[in-house]
C-alpha cells in the first residue's frame, strides 16, 4: 500500500460513480490510524448522501462526518488524520473530497466537517496541473523535501502554511488571513495545515516526528502551530 505516491496525483474529486463500497476495509485503516496529538478524541461516522445537507451542485453517494473534542491543535489532528484515510482510499479507487458546504441534518457539538467520498474513474491528475504556490513562498528558503506540503489541498486553495528551518527540521507556521478570509477559513485551515502535515508524515513516516515547542520565534502575519522531524 503505497500511500505517498498518491500525494502526486491526487484531485479533489467531484464526480462519482453510485457503485456500492466495502466499508470494511476503510474501517480498519481507520482504526490503525496514526494521530497527530494521541490525547485528542475523535470519532466519525459515515451516511448516504440523502442523510446529510448538501450545498454543492454535486454530490457523492458517501460522507464522512468527522467529530473531535475542541482542544488545541484538534481542527490540526483531524487534517492529519483523515487525510491519510483521504490518501488510502485514492490508493484503493475511491475518490474524495473534504467539503465545507455540508452539514448534518442532525446538530452536534463536536461536528466539525464531512467529506465525501465514493467510486470515480475521475479522481487523478499530472502534477503539472496543480496550482500551489513556490517552495520558497511556503518557507524561508526552497527544500525539495516540502513537496509533499506544497500538494495538499485546502480551503478555496488558501495554502496556509509555511516552515522555517530549524537544526534539526522545521518550524511549522499557519498564516493569519485578513478579516474578510478569516471569517470563511478559520474553521478550515487548521485542518488544512494538517493535512500538509499528513502528507510529510506519509512520505517521511520513519523519520516523521511533531511536537509542540515552548521557544520559538515569532512570525509576523503567522500563528505557530509546532516543530516537525522528517
Amino acid at each position: 500500500m503505497d500511500l505517498a505516491s498518491q500525494i502526486y496525483v491526487r484531485k479533489s474529486c467531484r464526480n462519482y460513480l453510485d457503485d456500492e463500497i466495502d466499508m470494511a476495509q476503510i474501517h480498519e485503516f481507520i482504526s490503525n490510524v496514526k494521530q497527530l496529538d494521541s490525547s485528542i478524541g475523535y470519532h466519525y461516522k459515515i451516511f448516504k448522501k440523502d442523510e446529510v445537507n448538501i450545498r454543492t451542485r454535486w454530490k457523492a453517494p458517501y460522507y464522512l462526518a468527522l467529530y473531535s473534542e475542541d482542544k488545541l491543535l484538534s481542527g490540526v489532528n483531524l487534517g492529519f488524520i483523515f487525510q491519510q484515510v483521504s490518501l488510502f482510499m485514492q490508493s484503493i479507487g475511491i475518490g474524495s473530497c473534504w467539503v465545507g458546504m455540508a452539514s448534518l441534518k442532525e446538530k452536534d457539538s463536536e461536528f466539525v466537517i464531512l467529506i465525501a467520498f465514493g467510486k470515480s474513474d475521475k479522481m487523478t491528475r499530472d502534477i503539472s496541473s496543480f496550482k500551489r504556490k513556490s517552495l520558497s513562498e511556503i518557507s524561508d528558503y526552497a527544500d525539495e523535501r516540502l513537496i509533499p506540503a506544497q500538494l495538499a489541498p485546502s480551503a478555496i486553495n488558501s495554502q496556509p502554511w509555511y516552515f522555517k528551518h530549524t537544526d534539526d527540521g522545521f518550524d511549522v507556521y499557519q498564516r493569519k488571513q485578513n478579516i474578510l478570509k478569516r471569517q470563511v477559513l478559520k474553521n478550515w485551515n487548521p485542518l488544512d495545515m494538517g493535512i500538509a502535515l499528513a502528507h510529510l508524515y506519509v512520505e517521511n513516516e520513519e523519520s516523521f516526528n511533531f511536537e509542540v515547542k515552548t521557544s520559538f520565534e515569532k512570525l509576523k502575519g503567522y500563528a505557530y502551530i509546532g516543530s516537525i522531524e522528517i
